[in-house]
This record gives C-alpha cells, structure tokens and sequence, in this order.
C-alpha cells in the first residue's frame, strides 16, 4: 500500500512539473508587421536632429499594446503611446529621433516592448558629417 502511495506521489509531481514548463514564446513576425525597423538614415548634418518613424501593423486576429521602448543611449529620443492597444489590422508607430551627435558612422538601437511578452529590437544607423 505504501509503495503505491509512493508511486501515484511521484506521477503526480512528474505532470506537475510538466505543467509548469514555460510556454512557447509567440513568433513575433507573425503578430507584428514592421516598416523601419532598420532605418538608413544616410549622411546627416553633425549636430542636426533628426527622426523617423517605425511603423507597425497588427496582423494577428487580437489586439496588442504598446508597453514601453527603451533606447540604448541618451542621444536617442523615443515617442510612443504607452498603453496605446493597436487592433487586428490597424497601425501604430515609434517615432525615433536623434541628437546627431556622431562624427563617423553611427549604429543605435532601441527595443520595443508589447503586450503578450513581445519585443522586437529595432536600430537605425548613419553617418554624421561636418558641414
């Protein structure tokens, strides 16, 4: 009798540790559709601000929301609505912009956060020239 308490105790533990495995992490690319999501910003001026849009199409069946972007340096300026919920089929965008303060060429990124444990990490890139 105790070993059969012991046995149906083990079973038990082995489907509970398999209900607790993480889900699997949704394919992005097949919720979100991206267009700038790695800009060429070309020769701009050093010193001279400069934006562009990331834009951001709903192609699932569900709505999702913008959670957060976070930039990797201070001379990239995020413009978002958080909490902005984007509906099957509708657009949203993250404007990005930057200081310009590259001589050279210049790389950056940013990573955008969405409902669902979504990200997806966007960058842009250039080159500063003196005029």
């Amino acid at each position: 009798m105790k070993s059969i308490l012991v046995a149906a105790l083990f079973l038990l533990g082995a489907f509970n540790l398999n209900a607790q495995t993480a889900p699997a992490q949704t394919d992005i690319t097949k919720v979100l559709k991206f267009t700038n999501d790695n800009y060429d910003m070309g020769k701009i001026s050093y010193g001279k601000p400069t934006e562009f849009a990331v834009d951001i199409e709903n192609i699932s069946g569900a709505p999702i929301t913008i959670d957060n972007v976070m930039v990797g340096c201070g001379c990239t300026t995020p413009k978002y609505t958080k909490g902005q919920v984007i509906a099957p089929g509708m657009h949203a965008s993250v404007i990005l912009g930057f200081n310009g303060s590259a001589v050279g060429s210049f790389s950056k990124a940013a990573t955008i956060f969405f409902s669902g444990n979504l990200t997806k990490q966007v960058s842009f890139h250039g080159e500063g020239v003196q005029q």
